[in-house]
This record gives C-alpha cells, structure tokens and sequence, in this order.
C-alpha cells in the first residue's frame, strides 16, 4: 500500500511516501524553495503545504495522487484544547482552522487527490512513529520531547512489534522544549531554528544557576515535568540579533542545557522502568540536542539509544506515513538510512555542468583526487548522491576540510557567513572511531552524539575539537559508503590523519544544498577551492581563472 505523510503545521513542512511498508523518499520542503525552515511557526502559516516536497515523492515512485491509499497529516486539530494555558497566541484559533481544512487544501495542491484519503495523526505519535518503525528494533522505549503538539510537549511509549503504547504524556504549558526556544530568543538568535547555537555556546559556559533552575524546572515521578515560568533577565539581559554575549549569557546557556539533561535522564529512567525494554527510541526537536544524547546514553539505563535523524518537525512526515502503513497492517521496514531525497544521475550531473560552462574534469579516481586537494588545504564542496533527509549533512551536501589545520575551524565559519564560536564537524571510519573518539555510541552514522576527542589526538585534529574537548562525529561504514571510506583512506595516507571535516554545504541562513544548480550559486558565491559533483571535480582556478 501507498501512504503519503505530511509535516505542515508549525514549521520544517516536509513530505514523505511510504509503500508496502518501505520508505521511497521524504525530503524537506525547504530544500525545493530555498527558504530556511520552509516557513515560520507562526498561526498565518499554517495553511502552507510542502507541495514541492509531496510531489517530488510521488513522482520518485511514478505515482499519481489518485493511487495513494492515504495521506497522513501530522497534527490533528480535533485533540487541541482551545485556550489552553500557554498558548496566548491570539491567532492561535486560526492556526487549528487551517487544520481542520488541511485535507481539502492538500486535494487542491495535489490535483486527483481525494480529501477522504487524508487522516490526521497526533503530532507526538507521528513523532513516536519515526522513532519507533524506522528504528531496527522490533521492541523499543520511545521518548518524544519538542516544544509543543496539539495538548501536549511530550510523550513516553512502548513500541513491541509495531504497536505503540503510551505511558504518560506532558500538558502544555509545560515544555522543555519552549522553554529551549525562549532562551534562544533571550540570547538574540532566531527561536525554533536556532536552538543549536544556545548548545553550542553552552560549552563557554559554567552552570552557576543550575541550583535556582533546578527550583524552576523539575520532574514530577511520573513521566512528566514541570516547566514554572522563567524570567530570563534576572540572570542576563536580553541580547539583540548579532550583540556580543558576555560570560553570564554562557553560564545561563550552561545552566539550562545541564538543567535539561537532567530532567531528561529522570524521564528515561522512570520510562525504562515501566518498560524494562534494552532500547530507547527518540524524537522530537529536543532529540537534536547531541549533548543531552551522548548523557542519556552514558549514565541512562538502556543499552542502547537510537535517535531519528531527522527528529524534528520534519521527521512527523516520516512518522506519520509510517503510521498509517502500520494500521493499514504492513509490514513497516526500518528506514535505510538519511539519503532520501533527490539525486541526479552522472550524465544529467554533466550537462548542468556543460549548461553554467565551467571547464571541469573526470579524474579516474575520485577519492584520490579529492584527498590530495584536502590535504592541499584546499575546501572542497562535496555534492553526491541523494541529499539527507533532517538537518545534518552526512556526506551528501558538505563541505569538507582538513582537520589538522587550526585556522580551519575560523575559515569555515568565515566561508559559512555564521559565528566563530560554533564548532565544526568529524567525519571518520567506523572501525576507526574508537581510537581517536571516546564517550560516545559507535557506530554514529546520523551526528547525532558528542564523544570525547582522545587527548593524544586533541593536537593532531585541532579544527574539530570544540572548547569542551569534545566533536558531534559522524563514522562511516564502507559497505554503506564505499567511496567516502576511500576518500578518509586516501586522506590518511596523504596526511596521517584518519578523519576529514564535515559542515553542511551552505552558507549562513540559506538551507543545505540540494540540487546541482544550488552547488554552482553555493560554490560561485562562497570561497571554496573545489567543486565536486557526482565523479566530477571543478576547480576555483579554473572557473575564474579571467
């Protein structure tokens, strides 16, 4: 059977197509319009489709939308509470009147589609679902935490054999995840996009008001949480979009995120114990937190944590098309991994290039030919096969740099237009991992988890090592990645490092790279030395040579 799943409510507004129980396609509407996020989460935009997105995937199947046996829609209109304390948002009421029409706004964004076809799914179960299905795990725990669903910010479950089991969910207003995104904007940055940097700048930090947090944000032994109300400039002012921090702004960003792995580590533990299950699923935008992850996997009871690579907003149209093929009894297949959206074939890779005429080359052997321009020092923008499916690039659209250069962590982020206090990432063979990274799950393949950088390597690989010691990495496997393995390989025999650098291709405030055209505006616009496009390989020189 065919389902389509739909993510449009708050923001990240994606598509994905589920059939006979195995994932196709999913990819991010952002990455068809070139506007960060897609959409802002605001009541107004609620109608907004990711129709691009949607029809990208029917058409990766050869489908029309007259063959779906149904669409699933991640939020579901009927469970909202009208006036529910936190939600002061005046539009609010709007934002629920756009859901109830979604089914007839889909049918006219997907002609041939019929509005009965569409069912909502609560947002935290398609959360839960594509944690819990696309998982490898016949049984699991799974934990949901974001900042909020129709009622509620969070849900605890039990998936045995596809059939999920709530055990306690958590009323808004309480949220961990809004509380996040309050920070986020207290310390000037974008809310519910740039939560990400407040972990980042959390490092600079010390947790000096962990002790009153503790008073203001707390577990209540039941699966749930309180969230009291916070007033953030009693411990630092408020900052405007680009104003320098100051230590009090770190050490509130320290507070909060030790504050939030504690809280989380109380909500595993009290789910394992319900459970007893050895695996714990997650997902939901406070599962992009790879620090509160690698703590969860370190001192929680599980033996293992799985985490949905694309574990935001994104990630309920995976979960909910999971869903709905689950209920309609197929047998749901865990997904194959994050490269799930578009990709081109060399010839059609060649004739953009022929099209933006650039003079470029086709070395017989590619990763030798690319390790040799890293070990150069040269910046390479690396563009191959299906782009990822979630926030991380994970060697499909990345920039790629030599680790041992110092300066390369200030270069990047001067190449990327985005804040010198962020980090970049490791990217290293799996069977290498251990002894270069430790305190931290291996295999990582979905940078998802921080590990310790051995201190002997600290030096060796100074461009990926974070003030804390620590790099979020992403390991390589070779029977899934034979040519990236190659390329690491290539790399250490040119320089004896067995780890490259992996950032997101893009540039500050623009989404990832997607398409070839994208590549060329990215590459022509940004100063990086190399192109690489499928097996072929441009060099700045040669572009601009005059």
């Amino acid at each position: 059977m065919r389902f389509l799943g739909i993510n449009a409510i708050f923001h990240d507004p994606a598509a994905a197509l589920v059939v006979d129980g195995e994932v196709v396609a999913a990819a991010e509407e952002e990455r068809f319009s070139r506007r960060k996020h897609g959409k802002r989460p605001v009541p107004f935009s609620a109608w907004e489709l990711p129709e691009m997105a949607a029809a990208w995937c029917l058409e990766q199947a050869g489908l029309r939308p007259e063959d779906l046996d149904g669409v699933a829609y991640s939020f579901d209109p009927r469970l909202v509470r009208p006036g529910q304390a936190g939600l002061d948002d005046r539009w609010e009421d709007l934002r629920t009147t756009y859901a109830h029409r979604a089914p007839n706004f889909l049918a006219t964004a997907l002609p041939g589609l019929d509005p009965a076809q569409v069912s909502f799914v609560p947002h935290h179960v398609a959360h839960a679902a594509s944690a819990g299905l696309a998982a490898p795990f016949r049984e699991s725990a799974v934990l949901v935490c974001d900042g909020r669903g129709e009622a509620v910010s969070h849900l605890a479950g039990h998936y045995q054999d596809g059939e999920l089991t709530v055990l306690a969910t958590q009323e808004l207003p309480h949220s961990l995840g809004l509380m996040y995104e309050d920070l986020t904007q207290h310390l000037g940055f974008l809310r519910s996009s740039d939560e990400y940097k407040v972990m980042a700048m959390a490092s600079y930090g010390r947790p000096r008001f962990l002790r009153e947090l503790r008073e203001l944000v707390h577990p209540t032994g039941d699966g749930g949480f309180r969230v009291e109300p916070i007033d953030w400039s009693v411990y630092a002012k408020a900052l405007s979009k680009g104003e320098a921090w100051t230590a009090d702004h770190a050490d509130l960003a320290a507070s909060v995120q030790i504050r939030l792995e504690e809280v989380l580590l109380d909500l595993v533990r009290w789910l394992h114990d319900r459970t007893g299950a050895r695996h714990l699923t997650m997902a939901g935008g406070v599962a992009l937190n790879c620090v509160a992850n690698t703590r969860l996997f370190h001192e929680g009871p599980f033996e293992d944590v799985w985490v949905q690579p694309a574990a935001g907003d994104s990630g309920t149209a995976l979960g909910g098309a999971l869903h709905l093929a689950r209920a309609h009894g197929d047998p749901v297949v865990p997904m194959p991994g994050a490269d799930l959206g578009r990709g081109w074939s060399d010839d059609e890779l060649a004739a953009w290039l022929d099209v933006a005429k650039v003079p470029y080359e086709r070395p017989a052997d590619l990763a030798a030919a690319v390790a040799a321009e890293l070990a150069a020092d040269r910046i390479v923008a690396w563009f191959q096969g299906r782009a990822e499916y979630g926030p991380r690039a994970l060697g499909r659209r990345s920039l790629l740099a030599h680790p041992g250069r110092p300066g390369n962590t200030e270069r990047l982020n001067d190449v990327k237009g985005r804040e010198q206090f962020r980090p970049i990432a490791p990217m290293v063979r799996a069977e290498r991992a251990p002894e270069i990274f430790g305190r931290g799950p291996v295999p990582s393949p979905y940078m998802l988890f921080v590990h310790d950088v051995r201190p002997e390597w600290r030096g060796r690989i100074p461009a990926v090592v974070h003030v804390d010691g620590t790099a979020r990495i992403q390991t390589v496997e070779r029977d899934r990645d034979p040519l990236l393995a190659r390329l690491l390989e290539e790399f250490e025999a040119r320089t004896g490092l067995p780890v490259v650098v992996n950032t997101s291709l893009n540039t500050a405030g623009r989404p990832m790279v997607d398409d070839p055209r994208d590549a060329l505006e990215c590459f022509g616009s940004a100063p990086v030395d190399v192109l690489v496009l499928g097996p072929y390989l441009v060099r700045r020189g040669a572009v601009f040579a005059g």
